[in-house]
């Protein structure tokens, strides 16, 4: 089973998306294009920093920590891409984009 860093190596390894550079949010120094789970408590489940089309880096968030995530039974995995409009994710500054490349095609049982 893979770990979620492994994932996301895997995942991410391919297109402009794996481009990981380093930049600074509010002082500290981050990773861009770098997904990340967010502390329980917290309002989403995750996190990344990417730059805006303005240039500027900024934190989106994304999932619900309330839900489990079901992205293996394939029909769920369907429904969700339909009904969230993956086909055209649109900018990677938005969550739409990340939350649909979570539900990409990746078993959740892999992943651990």
């Amino acid at each position: 089973m893979k770990t979620f860093n492994q994932f996301k190596q895997s995942e991410f390894a391919s297109g402009i998306d794996s481009i990981e550079e380093s930049a600074e949010y509010k002082g500290k120094k981050v990773k861009l294009n770098d997904p990340f789970r967010l502390p329980s408590g917290s309002n989403s489940k995750f996190g990344v920093y990417v730059k805006n089309e303005k240039g500027n880096v900024v934190k989106v968030t994304f999932g619900d920590p309330n839900m489990e995530i079901k992205r293996d039974d394939p029909e769920r995995r369907k429904s969700f891409r339909a009904r969230h409009g993956c086909d055209n994710p649109g900018p990677k500054w938005k969550a739409k984009y990340w939350s649909c490349r979570m539900w990409s095609g990746t078993k959740v049982s892999d992943l651990d």
